[in-house]
């Protein structure tokens, strides 16, 4: 077999991140520049998609590549599987190339049966510590391999303890656990109607096919779809020898980062547990002590400790998270990869290794996650409010921001009554990774067990959620959604608010602000526009968003609907009337009322904007969207009009359309009705004249789009009525302003004829919403129906709503902006649908030559990173 499919740790190394996953090649690194880990092998990625390729079958040849490995892992150690002297027992993890902690399912202990219990019993003279890893992989590798609940296992352990009146797991005697280690085995033959598997190498084989199944389970399929993870990668796996941090009191294992992950501080930040696993700390079922403590316990291995962390970081310039154990005093490394931080975190690390003279500027921009930024942007908690609150309960502070909101016990009914519109906090003993979209919908997330590196922690700040963990104050009854703290029982649907910057819990609903914006995060958005081609606008429809937006470093407005102005109390009468008239007459009666409105509203986002450009795009929605649907409003309207309810209601159902959607609306309602298109261009053309008279060290150059044009004699006839109108008022007020005139780029025949309408266009911006609906042939409002079979059916990875479709719909802005340059080289070429403020749709942008992307005021930084990334990677 010419492929090689399985690698030693001696035979990889950091560069071989695509082949042997992020934990295996860093496993390999650590192997060659001379760290303590425990050896073993990595199967690759590509025996994972070909285990998929073959019907979820390993391979005779790769088995066989196994066994060889196995074989060659014996040597190293001098241990064998199933031997009687000198057993080996191995751990099997998973390791996609990018990190998706909790995704996969980790085994530890594997190779153990009861003979081999038996030899280690004897040989350590500690028969506690090989029954508890027995138990340990029994329940692991019936939950991971034969998917039998982790919770039957659980109550096992609990009946247990409270017959022998205990209440930690470290309390259970040897005698105790072997016996709950029968029970388990029961157990399993009930749910599985065989055996526990004695064999090591059938042990093994399982295992590998558990993590290769894991990879397209329900949960990684959800973290890949937020994470922009293709399903193509597949995950490696990573067999290797065990170190046993179970084995008594000179034992331990740890999790620690070589940097504080939620604030950024040059301090080595962790947690650690004295005689116990791995999976104790990650799962927080124990709450550990902090890492300092560790020096105290394990001076030498403290010690050694403290030079890997400074080595690890020296040599990827980068903050580290990493595993070990101490076996014996003995410090043996189990992982490292570049840590997860809040982003406020990330900000910080990225200026002090720039300080410290690590890394460079554009490397500092290019290691910052841009969609992480949209937390450090959201509110935090009033803090005169907070003051007065008491506090009834605290924990740690596992992931910062505040949340506020009614509490639910299950993940499944977070995402239900998130759904229906309420906000919601988890309240949880601890989290899993089943409980991840639950994660997703809160608000916040809330647990009882824990610590900083526990499930719900790391997560939560992946996700940038708010989470306080570890609040063993809490007295939790699940089963009848209730739980006791301080005093009070808080039931399902009671508020409660949580601060994960400090771990304060607090009785109610408290209102938030603004958050504020530090000095890290101005240094990294400098140098990204420093290094940024693109242009970033926003997307807004009031002074008050366009100068939320200028606070965030928006460069204009590439989109201001005007019709979302018309729904006002005040105005909405108005263009209910226009809507009704039967004359041009009527019509122009009622525009004229509303003519004033916009151009005052206008003004105030030109003076919010400070002469920078700003896009108006004219009306854009179907009519019926304006018109009365109560009958008092009916009523109001009939009389208001002159007519009776019966006339209105006739006129309210002729507006009645199939297809809203691609219906009587943009362009064409300007076709239909050209007082509308007269109407919003006075308004436009005023308002700037205005200003410019106010400031004129300011030069206004009103830009105005005509939305939903397919073809050019449309654009050409509303063009026609915008020139007459702007002209002639320009020069009444002798004034020799310049305006442009443009369209939206949003019906797939507009980009297929981009050529001829670029003729009569000043700009083009991509409305790649209704372009991603009307290329696809679905609605964004419906597609949701059925978009989660086709994500379960790997037809879409993504959304095409939130991440571009570059193939289908990428093509045609690709053609239109080369079609339309080539007839028009001086068309500008800009995005202002939802796409704009996505990091991959920004680069596909870059690529392509736009000269700016326009998103919601606060996707702005997000733009401006992700712009200046593009570039960078353009260089490289």
């Amino acid at each position: 077999m010419s492929k090689k499919y399985v690698y030693l740790f001696s035979e990889g190394n950091a560069n071989m991140r695509e082949l042997l996953g992020g934990k295996g090649a860093n496993l390999a690194e650590m192997t060659n520049i001379g760290l303590p880990v425990p050896q073993g092998f990595t199967i690759t990625t590509e025996a994972c998609t070909q285990y998929y390729e073959d019907g979820q079958k390993i391979n005779d040849g790769i088995q066989a590549e196994i066994m060889e490995y196995i074989t060659k892992l014996e040597g190293i150690t001098g241990k064998e599987f199933g031997d009687l002297e000198n057993p080996l027992l191995v751990s099997v993890r998973s390791g996609a190339r990018a990190s998706m902690p909790g995704m996969m399912d980790t085994i530890l202990n594997l190779g153990l049966n009861e003979d081999v219990v038996d030899v280690l019993a004897k040989k350590s003279g500690n028969p506690r510590w090989a029954w508890d890893c027995y138990r340990r992989f029994i329940q692991m590798y019936s939950d991971v391999v034969m998917e039998v609940g982790k919770k039957y296992f659980e109550q096992l352990i609990d009946q247990m303890k409270e017959a022998r009146g205990v209440t930690q797991d470290v309390e259970l005697t040897a005698d105790d656990l072997k016996e709950l280690a029968g029970q388990f085995k029961a157990e399993y033959k009930s749910k599985i109607g065989a055996d526990f598997p004695t064999d090591p190498k059938e042990q093994l084989m399982g295992a590998i096919k558990a993590v290769f199944r894991s990879w397209d389970n329900p949960r990684a399929n959800v973290y890949r779809r937020d994470n922009d993870i293709p399903y193509s990668w597949g995950t490696a796996v990573n067999v290797q020898s065990m170190a046993f941090g179970n084995m008594g009191d000179d034992c331990g294992t740890g999790v620690a980062f070589t940097r504080n992950p939620a604030t950024g501080e040059k301090k080595l930040f962790g947690e650690f547990l004295t005689n116990a696993q791995g999976e104790d700390v990650v799962a927080g079922i124990r709450t550990p002590m902090p890492i300092s403590e560790m020096s105290e316990k394990f001076p030498e291995a403290f010690a050694q400790f403290e030079k890997v962390c400074k080595i690890l970081e020296d040599h990827y310039h980068d903050m580290q998270d990493m595993e070990f154990t101490v076996e014996n005093g003995k410090l043996y490394m189990l992982q490292t990869r570049n840590g997860k931080r809040t982003p406020a975190a990330a900000l910080k690390i990225a200026c002090d290794l720039v300080d410290e003279g690590m890394i460079d500027e554009k490397q500092a921009v290019a290691m910052i996650d841009p969609r992480t930024l949209d937390t450090l942007l959201h509110p935090q908690f009033d803090g005169e409010v907070l003051k007065k609150t008491p506090v009834i309960g605290s924990a740690l502070a596992a992931s910062p921001g505040a949340a506020c909101g009614k509490v639910v016990f299950s993940a499944e009914d977070a995402k239900a009554w998130a759904e229906r519109g309420e906000k919601v906090v988890l309240v949880r003993l601890e989290t899993s990774p089943e409980d991840i979209e639950g994660m997703k919908a809160a608000q916040g997330i809330l647990t009882v067990r824990g610590g900083m590196t526990s499930h719900a922690a790391v997560v939560a700040r992946g996700m940038g959620k708010c989470c306080v963990s570890g609040c063993g104050a809490i007295k939790m009854d699940e089963e009848n959604k209730q739980f006791e703290l301080s005093g009070k029982t808080f039931h399902e649907g009671d508020w409660l608010s949580i601060d994960g910057s400090t771990g304060k819990i607090y009785d109610g609903a408290i209102p938030t602000v603004d958050a504020s914006i530090g000095g890290e995060f101005g240094r990294v958005m400098g140098w990204a526009d420093q290094y940024r081609r693109l242009k970033v606008r926003t997307n807004a429809d009031t002074p008050h968003d366009a100068a939320q937006a200028r606070k965030f470093g928006a460069e204009g407005i590439g989109l201001c609907r005007t019709e979302h102005m018309f729904f006002d109390a005040d105005r909405i009468p108005a263009i209910r009337r226009m809507i009704c008239s039967d004359t041009v007459e009527q019509r122009e009666a009622a525009l004229a009322v509303l003519e004033p409105m916009q151009q005052s509203d206008f003004e105030g986002i030109y003076e919010a904007m400070e002469g920078l450009p700003v896009t108006i795009r004219f009306l854009d929605p179907p009519l019926h969207e304006f018109v009365p649907t109560e009958e008092a409003d009916i009523e109001l309207l009939a009389k208001d009009m002159g007519k009776s309810v019966a006339e209105i209601k006739a006129i309210i159902a002729g507006l009645h359309e199939f297809n809203p959607m691609m219906g009587h609306r943009g362009c064409r309602l300007a076709v239909t009705y050209p007082e509308i298109a007269a109407m919003q261009t006075r308004a436009v053309i005023k308002a700037a004249l205005n200003v410019q008279a106010k400031h004129p060290e300011w030069t206004m150059v009103p830009e105005i789009m005509i939305p939903l044009v397919g073809e050019v004699k449309e654009l050409a006839y509303v063009k026609k009525v915008v020139v007459e109108t702007a002209d002639a008022i320009i020069k009444e007020a002798g004034s020799n302003m310049k305006y442009l005139v443009g369209t939206m780029i949003e019906i797939p025949r507009a980009a297929l004829t981009a050529d001829e309408i670029a003729k009569q266009a000043d700009f083009f911006s991509f409305g790649t919403n209704d372009l991603t609906q009307m290329t696809f042939g679905f609605s964004r409002d419906d597609a949701g129906k059925f978009l989660d079979a086709y994500y379960d059916k790997k037809i879409y990875e993504n959304d095409p709503f939130a991440k571009l479709d570059q193939t289908g719909v990428g093509k045609l802005v690709d053609m239109a902006c080369k079609m339309g340059r080539a007839t028009n080289p001086e068309l500008h070429l800009g995005v202002c649908g939802e796409h704009g403020g996505d990091p991959s749709s920004v680069e596909f942008f870059h690529r392509t030559g736009l000269d700016y992307v326009s998103c919601s005021p606060f996707r702005v930084p997000i733009a401006r990173l992700a712009a200046a990334q593009a570039a960078i990677k353009d260089e490289k």
